[in-house]
């Protein structure tokens, strides 16, 4: 193990001081920026789908296959994310994580071939993306707040959601007009500013510039840091012990649901959903980006109310809520008029589940809780990997996405009767993995 890093003084940190405002929140801003530009770049392909078919002739099948390897790829680095965060630190690997992704991003701008759609914006931005994403916010949250803590939670996990939908009209209007390769620009100028934030502002732990968390009492220590073979092992042996649990189980398969049940099948595929119903692309990228502000105030709200009501309520409104808008959007007519009420309702609930998720991990998993979270989070792009190649397979075999609507508002549903069965017990794991009060 070697020796924690000597503590270096910061005039920006001093001076922030001096007037009353934690260089924390610095930080969130950086971690913020970072985390809207991926999750941007994530969600670019929603535009994609529909010209992509037309200029090379794939079938929505097969490109939906290759988002689904970005989604997959996304949430299973998030695991081994939180570890080499731990190991090397936030900053070096997110840096390197934006980069890959500008790397990938400019390759695409040459492509011909499905091989080289699934490498670049499957195999690589997928990769990329899952170490500059939700458990990117959940260490940075957990390392830097004590209190605000789910406030804190809620504006990243919104800077996540809002980011995969509030650029895609400029995009859109750029695919329906310069064509989609002048849409990828912006990205790539983005992912840029976003690597120039995170090398200017961010900072690894409080106690780095002699600060204690915010609402703590004093700076807390960085732990020693582990060894390289520790740095690979210990996502494979946090998944081992938690696995043992009722409550992991619980919220991987809650998150899986999620997954499918938003960037899987709404992201992917609501552009291509109203097409089929003749509205135009630029329309219904209006329409996401709409989701996407909801999300915000919901997503921050659910942050709030983190802080203060059980979370295993929230979700089960949460799950149900959302359930009940999936069944009713196929029998929306597909206009300004219909699509509102879903607009509003589905986008306040759109992530809204992330902050009570991690919370239940923090409350159950301790320190190790952002590995677990990632492994959670693994579950849920699982599902939304299935549920944009499920949603895609359905619309080429049957040529309609009913089905998958149905699917999925019947899995919200089932998530939250397996909330509503939970109950509030001691916890199953050991005391030195988490602290009492866990939910089983």
């Amino acid at each position: 193990m070697s020796a924690a890093p000597p503590v270096r003084s910061s005039p920006l940190a001093t001076f922030l001081a001096r007037r009353g405002c934690h260089y924390g929140w610095l930080v969130v801003g950086a971690t913020f920026l970072a985390m809207l530009v991926t999750a941007g770049t994530v969600g670019t392909p929603g535009v994609l789908l529909v010209p992509l078919q037309a200029e090379f002739g794939w079938s929505n099948a097969d490109i939906s296959s290759s988002f689904a390897i970005r989604l997959l790829l996304f949430g299973l680095m998030g695991p081994f994310a939180a570890a080499f965060m731990n190991r090397l630190g936030m900053r070096p690997v997110v840096t390197t994580a934006l980069v890959v992704m500008a790397c990938a991003v400019a390759g695409s701008l040459f492509m011909h071939e499905l091989w080289q759609l699934q490498l670049l914006w499957g195999a690589v931005v997928g990769a990329a993306s899952g170490f500059s994403a939700s458990v990117f916010g959940a260490t940075v949250a957990t390392r830097w707040f004590v209190r605000r803590r789910g406030l804190v939670l809620g504006l990243l996990t919104a800077s996540t959601a809002t980011g995969q939908l509030v650029f895609l009209p400029l995009l859109a209007a750029l695919v329906a007009g310069p064509g989609w390769r002048t849409a990828l620009v912006p990205v790539l100028a983005l992912l840029g500013v976003a690597c120039l934030g995170v090398l200017a502002l961010l900072r690894e732990r409080p106690a780095d510039l002699g600060l204690a968390p915010y609402g703590a009492p004093a700076p807390v220590p960085p732990p020693a840091r582990s060894s390289l073979g520790e740095m690979l092992a210990v996502p494979l042996v946090v998944l081992r012990t938690a696995a043992r649990t009722r409550v992991f189980w619980l919220l991987f398969g809650t998150f899986f649901v999620c997954g499918a049940t938003t960037n899987g099948l709404i992201q992917t595929h609501f552009i291509a959903l109203c097409a089929d119903h003749d509205m135009a692309p630029t329309l219904a990228a209006d329409m996401l980006a709409a989701i996407g502000i909801f999300d915000f105030f919901g997503t921050v709200g659910s942050g709030w109310l983190s802080d203060r009501m059980s979370a295993r309520r929230l979700l089960f409104w949460y799950y149900a809520l959302r359930g009940l808008a999936l069944l009713g959007l196929p029998f929306s007519h597909f206009t300004i008029f219909g699509l509102s009420p879903f607009v509003v309702f589905y986008g306040l609930d759109w992530v809204a589940t992330v902050p009570p998720t991690v919370k239940l991990a923090n409350e159950h998993f301790g320190e190790r809780a952002n590995v677990v979270f990632g492994w959670v989070f693994a579950g849920h792009q699982i599902g939304a990997a299935c549920a944009a190649w499920g949603a895609g397979l359905t619309r080429t075999l049957y040529e309609s996405y009913l089905p998958a609507f149905v699917v999925a508002g019947t899995l919200c549903l089932l998530a939250a009767l397996a909330l509503a069965l939970a109950r509030e017990t001691p916890p199953e794991v050991p005391a030195t993995f988490a602290p009492e009060g866990a939910l089983r």
